[in-house]
């Protein structure tokens, strides 16, 4: 009789070390502290309404902190490929940690998810985020209604600055304009003040700020205290509460390309995405209070696995090559798939998925973004 308890309860552990195998496992890497926590944690809450249950297999996911520190979003990957054996990789929030962390994920053929808009042509890379191109063509676009001729860059020193002058400039040139004063400045920078010096000496008629979170309004601020009264257009890293919080009304005015997460409510009933993006506001509302948009990569997330997972596990069980490999051939097949922050299309030659209508022009009136009509 001992020996039959003991063959059934080895049984019951064989089972359940089955079924332990067939979790979906993912890997989640945010700036939860240093300079990108104001888009980390926002991200980290909305995960915590992440579905526990997607195509009948247990989801798990294991949420690491990167510190905002490429080398830290190296280790978290590592650590997720060989010890957690993930499914799936989503992160970082900011851009050289996400770009540092894709080789790894490479290497390992592990799909991995940006939740910022990085560089790279690995066929396991998909972005969550708009490109720059796209949000780049809506900020032209506006500059070209607004009669804009000359601009002022002032962004980061890293490739998320880098990425976006790329995308500005030809755009810019095609539209007539010239870039007639370009300026960068560090993430860790407590002041920009010789930078503001210089791009306000060339007085252009506009200044795109390219930071992102809470860094934003320092530069802008800089800007003002320099007597700067052309118009200031910030990136869809701006489109977040911290941009008025610490700019105060200061940044009334401001235009800040985003997507259209954040406004669901201002959108026309037509609009594809308005259904969806109230959704992720209010269930985040509900929850933590108002999002940001970093927030709606997060719920983006979840309907992009809910419809590529059940694909995947056609071709294996979640913790092998098989189920992988699905996983990155169902986000290339999956065809057009409503999120929250536009329509997504991603196909085998397209990573990036989102179309130039996804960008939606926003302006800071009276502490609040509001759509530009």
């Amino acid at each position: 009789m001992k020996l039959a308890r003991t063959l059934i309860t080895a049984a019951v552990a064989l089972a359940a070390a089955g079924a332990a195998l067939a979790d979906i496992n993912i890997g989640v890497s945010l700036s939860l502290t240093g300079p990108g926590s104001g888009l980390g944690i926002p991200m980290q809450n909305q995960f915590k309404l992440f579905p526990k249950e997607i195509g009948g297999e247990k989801v798990n996911l294991i949420v690491l902190d990167d510190a905002s520190d490429p080398g830290k979003g190296v280790s978290n990957a590592r650590r997720f490929v060989t010890q957690d054996k993930v499914d799936l990789i989503i992160g970082s929030c900011l851009t050289p940690v996400a770009g540092a962390m894709t080789p790894v994920a490479t290497e390992a053929r592990t799909v991995q998810l940006a939740a910022s808009p990085v560089g790279g042509d690995s066929p396991w890379l998909f972005r969550l985020p708009q490109g720059n191109e796209v949000m780049a063509h809506a900020v032209v676009e506006h500059m070209k209604k607004q009669g804009i001729k000359t601009i002022g860059f002032l962004g980061y020193t890293d490739a998320y600055g880098e990425l976006w002058l790329k995308a500005l400039a030809p755009l810019a040139e095609k539209a007539g304009m010239k870039i007639v004063a370009s300026e960068r400045f560090a993430r860790t920078d407590t002041s920009v003040t010789p930078q503001a010096l210089k791009i306000t000496s060339a007085n252009p008629d506009a200044i795109l700020v390219v930071a992102s979170g809470s860094g934003a309004a320092m530069p802008q601020l800089a800007l003002a205290d320099r007597g700067y009264k052309g118009k200031i257009y910030q990136t869809h890293a701006a489109a977040t509460q911290d941009l008025m919080r610490i700019g105060g009304t200061r940044v009334e005015g401001t235009f800040v390309v985003s997507g259209p997460a954040m406004v669901g409510e201002q959108l026309p009933d037509n609009h594809p995405s308005k259904k969806v993006a109230m959704d992720f506001y209010s269930r985040y509302d509900k929850a933590f209070g108002a999002p940001n948009q970093f927030a709606g990569h997060s719920y983006d997330a979840a309907i992009a696995l809910e419809k590529a997972v059940p694909i995947a596990l056609k071709k294996g069980k979640p913790g092998t090559p098989e189920f992988r490999a699905g996983l990155r051939e169902a986000f290339e097949t999956m065809g057009r798939t409503v999120f929250a922050h536009g329509v997504m299309n991603w196909t085998k030659d397209d990573h990036w998925g989102y179309t130039n209508e996804t960008g939606v022009m926003l302006k800071v009136a009276g502490g609040k973004f509001v759509v530009e009509k």
